[in-house]
């Protein structure tokens, strides 16, 4: 029985019952707003450890990849779907038979998407499984420049350059090339490596002027690349125009030679694959070469401290004029391997001043994308091949514009460039960054309130 003896269940008491409020003990909790003792003594268990794995990978740089890449699919699903014309008549009837809409948005989603992973990965409607698999050799083949050149802009990025000078680094590569190697009658075993290593060295030239200008001048190497670029746009489309220079042998036309066959990379697994070949895997023994170059020599160290903080790396004796040579050198030169990707295997039958293709700009997204990682870079550069690949296919079997590919990659890029907002999307937690920043925020707008 209670004190009171009214209502009390038997063996029972509530020892709080009938102090005065102030003796009663304090009530603490998430609800309260108050901390329980035992976490002001720090008694308190951690979380599980299963609890703090899932925080620490849905926080995570390749989750909200992924994410992003997802957001950017479903924006571009809702385009596809917007510009079909059995959507767009379906639409018209929708509050009479609303299924004949969802039905039409279906097909054209579905069918564009899977017309996609037929011209890039598998297609399973071939006749033969080499056939079936040629598309995932299509999407290696166009993505090796890619990856050369966005490798070449990510290592700067690591230094703190903002490298937007492929366009010219690949164009001079390619001309030094030609003006070296394709007057030549070597054996293939001299001629290619000759080549190729003509190439190398004209894009490295040329980013290596950013670099000493960058160095020696203090001038901005986005203002130097930029200028760059059209320096050697209008440099070699005058050298194709020149007889004697670049241009072809007996023509008037404004282009160049082709290149000769034994300086042509070979197909890596013959003719039925014909857009694959020995320059990727040139690329990919240059992707090991950037990862061991920036995470594991001592030049990469030099090279990440200056790109963390130029002035505690001269504070700790790092030469940071120096630095940035080598890394616009290193940039050129992978941008010069980029335009060898194509000249002496895609385009072998001349080329001019558009040899480029657009991949010096399109390397800056797939570098974004790669997060300016050796193998971040490596799989960007695949994602983008897939999805250069597949669009043709998409537009032959579907009729969607090769442009949706085009908004598809720039919403990534978007998303990928605003982490909060794609953590925002999705409900992720925030990072520690965050945190410190919104609750800086916070005080501050205190301070000017009070």
């Amino acid at each position: 029985m209670s004190d009171d003896g009214k209502g009390a269940t038997p063996g029972t008491s509530d020892p709080t019952r009938g102090l005065p409020p102030q003796q009663l003990p304090t009530v603490s909790g998430p609800l309260t707003g108050t901390a329980p003792a035992a976490a002001e003594s720090g008694d308190v268990p951690p979380p599980p450890r299963q609890n703090v794995v899932i925080k620490e990978m849905l926080r995570s740089n390749w989750v909200t990849t992924i994410l992003a890449i997802v957001v950017a699919m479903i924006v571009g699903g809702i385009l596809m779907a917007l510009t079909d014309d059995d959507v767009r008549e379906a639409s018209v009837y929708f509050f009479a038979r609303p299924q004949d809409t969802f039905v039409a948005v279906w097909n054209s989603v579905y069918g564009g998407y899977e017309a996609l992973f037929r011209g890039a990965i598998y297609n399973p409607r071939a006749p033969d499984f080499l056939t079936q698999i040629r598309p995932l050799t299509n999407t290696l083949g166009f993505a090796a420049p890619l990856i050369a050149a966005a490798l070449g802009v990510a290592l700067a990025f690591r230094v703190g350059l903002f490298n937007i000078g492929g366009r010219g680094q690949m164009l001079i590569g390619a001309a030094v090339a030609a003006l070296v190697t394709f007057n030549l009658d070597l054996p293939m075993f001299l001629h290619l490596p000759l080549t190729l290593a003509a190439g190398i060295a004209g894009g490295a030239i040329w980013g290596g002027i950013v670099g000493v200008l960058k160095a020696r001048t203090g001038a901005h190497e986005v203002i130097l690349t930029i200028m760059l670029n059209y320096v050697a746009f209008y440099l070699v489309a005058w050298m194709v125009r020149t007889p004697g220079l670049l241009q072809r042998s007996a023509e008037d036309q404004p282009i160049s030679n082709p290149t000769p066959p034994s300086a042509q990379f070979p197909e890596l697994f013959g003719p039925r694959f014909p857009l694959l070949d020995w320059g990727f895997v040139i690329v990919v023994g240059a992707t090991v070469f950037v990862w061991w170059l920036v995470e594991r020599s001592s030049l990469g160290f030099r090279l990440r401290a200056v790109g963390e903080n130029p002035h505690a790396a001269r504070a700790a004796g790092i030469s940071v004029q120096r630095m940035y040579i080598y890394a616009m050198l290193f940039a050129g030169g992978l941008a010069g391997l980029a335009a060898m990707n194509q000249i002496q295997g895609s385009v072998t039958s001349g080329f001019d001043g558009y040899i480029d293709a657009g991949i010096g700009f399109d390397a800056i997204t797939v570098a974004l994308l790669g997060r300016s990682r050796a193998w971040g870079v490596f799989a960007a550069g695949i994602l983008f091949g897939a999805l250069k690949a597949g669009s043709f296919t998409m537009q032959a079997s579907q009729g969607i514009p090769v442009d949706i590919v085009l908004v598809v990659q720039s919403l990534i890029v978007l998303f990928i460039a605003a982490p909060p907002l794609v953590r925002a999307i999705f409900f992720l937690p925030k990072t520690d960054a965050e945190k410190a920043a919104k609750a800086r925020a916070k005080a501050a707008k205190k301070a000017v309130s009070a």
